[in-house]
C-alpha cells in the first residue's frame, strides 16, 4: 500500500469515527486521534482545542447533544511528507443537535502524522458554521 493509500485509509477511519459521534459514540475517536499534547481541533462551532484531553472532551461534547446524521468527505486531496500530511476537503451532510437538524457544508484540512508506525490525527481545522453558530448561541441563552 503506497504512504497516500495509508493516509486516506486513515482519514476514512475519521470519519467513521465522525460518525459515530454524530450518532453519539464518541469512543472511537480515541482509536484514531493522536493522544498527544500537540493535538488540536478548531470546529465549526467554534473554539480551539489544544492537547488530546481537550480534543477529546470537545468530541464528546458534541457527542452528547447529537442523535443523528451523517458527515462525508469531499474533493478530497491528500498530501504527504515523510510522516506528516494533510487533506484538504469539504465536509458535507447533516447532524441532529438537541432535537434540530442542521446542515453542513463546510472546508476542511485534516493534518496526520506517523506515530508508531500508525497515521494518527493532529489537526481537524473546520470553518465556522454559520448554522451550528446560531443554534450554540440559542442554547446558551436557554441555559
Amino acid at each position: 500500500m503506497t504512504t497516500e493509500n495509508e493516509v486516506r485509509e486513515a482519514s476514512k477511519r475519521f470519519y467513521a469515527a465522525l460518525n459515530g459521534m454524530v450518532k453519539g459514540e464518541t469512543a472511537p475517536m480515541a482509536d484514531i486521534w493522536s493522544h498527544s499534547a500537540s493535538a488540536t481541533t478548531m470546529h465549526p462551532n467554534g473554539g480551539r482545542e489544544v492537547g488530546w484531553e481537550q480534543v477529546r472532551a470537545s468530541f464528546d461534547g458534541v457527542g452528547k447533544m447529537a442523535s443523528g446524521g451523517h458527515i462525508e468527505l469531499a474533493e478530497q486531496l491528500i498530501q504527504v511528507a515523510g510522516d506528516m500530511a494533510y487533506e484538504l476537503g469539504v465536509e458535507r451532510g447533516q447532524i441532529t443537535l438537541a432535537g434540530e437538524k442542521v446542515a453542513l457544508s463546510h472546508r476542511v484540512t485534516n493534518i496526520y502524522r506517523r506515530e508508531s508506525g500508525a497515521w494518527r490525527i493532529v489537526h481537524h481545522h473546520a470553518d465556522p458554521s454559520p448554522a451550528m453558530l446560531e443554534l450554540q448561541g440559542r442554547l446558551s441563552k436557554k441555559a
